[in-house]
């Protein structure tokens, strides 16, 4: 039955879409007049030849109703300042029959058009409300039980809806990453938290669907089916036609998806319950049974706009409007109850109005609960840190029969081997962790047989296997989607990003996903992950930009992020000691950043000297999160901060400035970037007379920015201070390099303009 009419009224043409389609719903039922079957039994099919029966259908359609009716409170309220968000689901309520048919110990990844899925999901467990807690998280209330009023997401701790925010397709990657840690955790006996024949679930738009980080997700998981590695993913599709205002042309999510390889393609009318059901319990079962990456087709509709600041009207004409909003799939769902006589006209009206007011009464409940008053309360769960739990677990060596296996007995334990460079204690301190921790996994490229492109990782994959250490494909989206998937599963990731530069055009899979889940879940949910990620500058014969990339800025920029920064072999042991059990105690995401300059280097003064050459600090040994470290303690002529390369470049220059001025210098090395020590800064700076912060990052934006700031906060802005840092420009190839970032020579004539 067409709702459109003809003409079109006057009244129809102003009035708010939302108003319309609630309106349209009520008269559709009035005015129905066809055909009533005898009333079925409840496990009768609901139509003939349909696959759901009446209860199941009931229950969709109660699921569908309270979906659309907090679309339709969050449009009036929200005027009210009651509610703060409005992105609906109006249209898509059929993506409850995807609820249905998964388990709620399916890890699910949803869009924001998922309120339908989300209130048939709340089934599965008894006592959940799917209206009281959806309302308090339109509210922003701080008791709502997704966020804690930090978003309006769609997620639960007890139903595995992992909390997304509306960044584009950027969860595509870590679903399928979940979708292959599952799989991979039975290879490696380790103890899901979930059930081994679990799914991942996700779903987007047809207009996502075309995002480069959409894309990469679907080439890996065609990559890894091509391999005939099992990557149980449900990709669903919901087809609305539509992004914002920008038309999916017709017939394009089917030409594209349908014939490629490596990804089974099936459709479905999500617009009709009766005829849909079966099509998608196809997809969900083939997923399940094959663990084979699956596409699943639902057809929607997208009516009251994109949201409730989306005035179609202004740019989409009526007739149109009019011919989307006959789509509705509750229109459909209405016709259904009707026909097959499960319901009478009354019965459907009452449950819609029933359900109005349950919304409603909801929404105003919300209202009045707690809101997030404090900045306190809003970075509560941004970057938990159990400074006592995280030494303790650091320092944990309980594994010293694995350590004498793995390394080939006493005699050959790294902490009983000359001192060396930087390379190999990274490499000694990763097979550590392997051997403490058996769920610990590393990947990347070239990092398994080859050892990586410096070698650090050489030796890992013979040690522990194929299974714990294993190349990836060329990508680096899905490098950290992987890492973040396995996280999910309770696995210790630590995924290598090749070059610095490399980790840009991926960023977002860190700043908006890994690092934002314990913000956006209130806890509940975390990413543990070490990433690694050699860069800095000062290669020499090999480089260029793309290879000597000193833009630290990325990752400063990014909320509950730890970066640490090792200058030296036994630094970097102890460091990635305390990331791996800041991951494993509270959850955090962190980056190892190696400086590949420093990786063979021996030497610090004089060639043959080996004064750059470390020991191995025994396993009972670790670096306090925020702790520097001080060379010349008590000189106070000069105090110079730096990290990374800067630190053996400081050290001779101080030694040339001692020569030149007389000048005693300390020279404090920061090691953590992120976030930066602000006290232990000034403590260093207190009793300074001159001060020097050497930045081999860039002028803008560098971490010189934040320690010279840290410094003028503390009340010590008015010491004498220089700065060197590199030059706000790409690297350039070959000797030029060096004429962009800081020199030995640079951090002499500084020390000069202080004189």
């Amino acid at each position: 039955m067409s709702l459109i009419p003809n003409p079109i009224p006057a009244r129809m043409k102003g009035l708010n879409r939302a108003e319309i389609c609630d309106v349209n719903f009520v008269e559709f039922v009035k005015a129905w007049d066809g055909r009533v079957n005898a009333r079925p039994s409840a496990d009768a099919p609901i139509l003939e030849g349909s696959e759901l029966n009446a209860q199941g259908f009931r229950e969709l359609f109660e699921s569908q109703l309270i979906s659309r009716h907090l679309d339709l409170m969050a449009r009036v309220l929200r005027v009210q300042n009651k509610v703060f968000y409005t992105i609906g689901s109006s249209g898509h309520e059929g993506n409850a029959m995807v609820a249905r048919l998964t388990r709620h110990t399916d890890p699910a990844f949803l869009h924001y058009r998922s309120g339908g899925f989300m209130a048939e999901r709340f089934r599965k467990l008894p006592g959940m409300d799917p209206v009281m807690d959806s309302a308090l998280s339109f509210a922003a209330s701080a008791e709502d039980p997704a966020s804690g009023g930090r978003h309006k997401v769609w997620g639960s701790k007890p139903l595995w809806v992992l909390p997304q925010t509306s960044t584009i397709a950027s969860h595509l990657p870590k679903a399928l990453g979940t979708a292959v840690a599952i799989e991979a955790a039975k290879r490696l006996n380790h103890a899901l938290p979930i059930p081994g024949d679990s799914i991942a679930i996700c779903s987007f738009g047809d207009a996502s669907a075309n995002h480069a980080t959409a894309q990469t997700a679907f080439n890996a998981a065609a990559w890894t089916a091509y391999q005939k590695l099992p990557a149980p993913v449900l990709f669903v599709c919901e087809d609305n036609g539509i992004g914002i205002s920008v038309k999916t042309p017709g017939g394009w999510i089917a030409n594209r998806f349908r014939n490629m390889d490596g990804l089974d393609y099936f459709a479905a009318d999500g617009l009709d319950l009766a005829s849909g059901y079966a099509d998608v319990q196809r997809a969900v079962e083939h997923c399940r049974t094959t663990r084979r990456p699956t596409f699943l087709h639902l057809r929607t509709t997208r009516i009251m706009g994109h949201a409730g600041t989306d005035f179609e009207i202004e740019w989409r004409s009526i007739e149109e409007l009019c011919a989307v909003e006959a789509t509705d799939p509750l229109l459909r769902s209405a016709a259904i109850a009707l026909e097959s006589g499960l319901m009478s006209k009354d019965d459907v009206l009452a449950l819609y109005e029933a359900t109005r007011k349950r919304c409603f009464a909801a929404a105003e409940e919300a209202d009045r609960r707690p809101k997030i008053e404090t900045l306190e309360h809003v970075i509560a769960p941004l970057a938990p840190y159990t400074p006592a739990k995280v030494e303790a677990e650091a320092k944990r060596g309980d594994h010293a029969e694995r350590r004498l296996e793995v390394f080939g007995g006493e005699a050959k334990l790294p902490e009983n081997q000359p001192p060396r460079h930087l390379a190999i204690q990274i490499n000694n301190a990763l097979h550590d962790i392997f051997a403490k921790y058996p769920d610990t996994l590393l990947f990347g490229e070239d990092v398994a047989q080859k050892g990586g492109v410096y070698t650090v990782t050489k030796g890992l994959q013979k040690a522990f296997g194929a299974r714990r250490v294993f190349n990836t494909l060329l990508d680096e989206t899905m490098i950290l989607g992987m890492a973040q998937g396995f996280a999910n599963v309770g696995m210790l990731p630590i995924p290598e990003i090749q070059y610095l530069a490399y980790f840009h055009n991926a960023c977002d899979q860190i700043r908006g996903e890994a690092a934002s889940l314990q913000f956006f879940s209130n806890n509940q949910y975390a990413n543990p992950m070490v990433v690694r990620i050699a860069g800095l500058g000062y290669q020499r014969g090999f480089g260029g930009h793309f290879h000597n990339d000193n833009s630290i800025t990325a990752l400063r920029d990014i909320p509950g992020l730890v970066v640490g920064c090792p200058s030296r072999g036994d630094d970097a042991a102890t460091m990635l000691r305390t990331l791996t059990a800041l991951a494993k105690v509270d959850g955090r995401v962190s980056v190892f950043l190696e400086p590949i300059a420093l990786y063979m280097t021996k030497d610090l003064y004089e060639p043959g000297d080996g004064q750059w050459l470390t020991s191995y600090p025994k396993p009972d040994e670790a670096m306090t999160l925020g702790e520097g470290r001080v060379y010349g303690e008590g000189n106070d002529d000069l105090v110079i901060f730096t990290y990374g390369n800067g630190v053996p470049m400081s050290l001779r220059a101080a030694r040339a400035i001692e020569n030149k001025h007389g000048w005693k210098a300390r020279v404090v090395d920061l090691r953590w970037l992120v976030p930066l020590n602000a006290e232990y800064i000034r403590e260093q700076a207190k009793t300074a007379r001159r001060i020097l912060i050497v930045d081999e990052g860039r002028q803008s934006a560098g971490v010189g920015e934040g320690v010279l700031t840290a410094i003028a906060e503390g009340g010590y802005g008015a010491r004498p201070f220089q700065r060197v840092v590199g030059v706000d420009t790409y690297t350039p190839l070959a000797g030029a390099a060096f004429l962009v970032i800081p020199s030995d020579d640079d951090i002499v004539a500084a020390a000069d303009r202080l004189a």
